[in-house]
């Protein structure tokens, strides 16, 4: 008796991680899809490409994407160069579906507004985002 109470004690949980485990290692379109918080505070061109760039990939995979752009990243419209065209990754993220937030305080202090693509917003979108959000990542 002894030995089959053990047995069951020691299979039961493994039973039970291998389920839990496979509800995330899923291929089909009934998956988990992530709901992403993207927080962009750099005017770095080569950054900013990439920060949007991951953005389209992950809606590719048909994730939920939120942008707040937060001090310097409020400056992304104008970090277009020759080897980064950083507003062509924008138009795409928003036409996918992603979403833009850009903090109000940090645009007046760069006596800038709001644009269609980058709306004026507040800390408290920035909350809610975070709220929202499964993963967070920053750059």
């Amino acid at each position: 008796m002894k030995k089959i109470f053990f047995i069951l004690v020691m299979i039961i949980p493994l039973y039970s991680v291998s389920q839990n485990s496979d509800q995330y290692n899923k291929d089909s379109k009934n998956d988990l899809k992530m709901k992403i918080g993207m927080v962009i505070y750099s005017n770095d061109a080569e950054t900013v490409w990439n920060a949007f760039r991951f953005g389209n990939f992950a809606i590719g995979e048909g994730d939920s994407v939120k942008v707040f752009l937060l001090a310097k990243g409020v400056e992304v419209e104008s970090l277009d160069s020759d080897k980064f065209k950083v507003t062509d990754q924008i138009k795409r993220f928003v036409e996918n579906g992603g979403k833009i937030f850009a903090c109000g305080t940090c645009l007046t202090i760069r006596k800038k507004e709001g644009s269609e693509m980058c709306p004026l917003s507040t800390m408290q979108d920035m909350y809610e985002i975070i709220k929202w959000s499964n993963k967070i990542i920053t750059f």
